[in-house]
């Protein structure tokens, strides 16, 4: 039973984050996504490619809108449409708002409640479209408007979102701000990481799920290129994606910070650590270098990673970022 629990845990991490993994390498790809999006005109009807490549045709502004993951929410809050907002992911809960709104279902969407919420628009993800195609047409069949948002694998990606949401919703302007906002806020953290010189670079193991299945993210994910943002190694870089690790192997790599992300699901995630038998000699725990952020900050696709950047590098290095 509480492996079923764990690895329903590590799933619903995953498409929560909408599976974010990759860095900014493929930037080129996304800029020139968001330039094609860009050419479309604001004013409706709109015609967006979304992440199928399907062309949408959104006739006029949306007056009802259903997300069904909660970065698609969190991204719709921020764009000021949060009244607009009539149905909900079961996995939602950021803004405070969303307790109040229907819920419509989580890996599987309850397709006859969005229908009879008569929505103008519904915002899909790439993540988890393949495994709901057959809800979405009937969606589709119901004549409401279905815009399947990418799935965001890298800073760039995340900003496409926002784009595609924006245009979507007739806030692009808004969209534009938020997105301007993000920049620069990431660029003042990767500039005031430049203070960190090479010798004093720590290495850090962020694990996204606890024993006996501890998954982190290794090379070729978000939180990953997070970690490079801030200045920190990653102690799981020769991994590759969202992996199940070798204990044995990460205590030879000798963590000087582990970060956990699932104490919001999991009771003192640090004594989960602690507790564990082999790890008493790692830096971190000797240290007590052991700190948990948030998942949502640090997992969803949206404008609010800004801030799990910000308590990723206050974890690894107050002296320079709690200040």
């Amino acid at each position: 039973m509480k492996m079923k629990k764990i690895f329903g845990l590590i799933l619903v991490l995953l498409l929560t984050a909408g599976m974010i993994v990759g860095c900014s390498g493929g930037s080129n790809e996304g800029t020139e996504k968001q330039q094609t999006n860009h050419a479309q005109h604001q004013a409706f009807p709109i015609t967006i490619k979304d992440a199928t490549g399907e062309k949408v045709t959104i006739e006029e502004k949306p007056k009802k809108i259903v997300t069904l993951i909660p970065s698609n929410t969190e991204v719709v809050f921020a764009l000021g449409l949060g009244k607009k907002v009539v149905g909900v992911s079961d996995n939602d809960n950021y803004p405070e708002e969303t307790k109040e709104i229907e819920k419509v279902g989580g890996m599987e969407m309850n397709t006859e409640l969005i229908v009879s919420l008569k929505p103008d628009l519904v915002l899909a993800h790439a993540s988890s479209a393949h495994n709901s195609s057959e809800g979405l047409k009937q969606i589709k069949d119901a004549g409401i408007d279905v815009l399947v948002v990418n799935d965001a694998q890298s800073f760039d990606e995340v900003y496409e979102s926002i784009d595609m949401i924006g245009q979507a919703t007739g806030e692009h302007d808004k969209a534009k701000e938020i997105i301007t906002d993000m920049k620069t806020k990431l660029k003042a953290i990767s500039e005031k990481a430049k203070s960190v010189k090479e010798a004093d670079r720590k290495t850090v193991l962020v694990e996204v799920s606890p024993s006996p299945e501890i998954y982190t993210p290794g090379k070729n994910t978000f939180m990953n290129e997070m970690l490079q943002m801030i200045s920190a190694k990653n102690a799981a870089a020769e991994l590759d994606g969202w992996a199940k690790i070798d204990e044995e192997s990460m205590i030879a790599a000798n963590p000087d910070v582990i970060i956990t992300t699932y104490g919001y699901y999991t009771k003192d995630p640090i004594s989960e650590v602690t507790g564990r038998k082999g790890w008493q000699d790692v830096n971190a725990v000797k240290n007590g270098q052991i700190f948990d952020v948030h998942s949502d900050l640090v997992t969803r696709s949206g404008p609010r990673l800004i801030e799990g950047v910000e308590e990723l590098a206050k974890s690894v290095y107050p002296n320079v970022f709690d200040k």
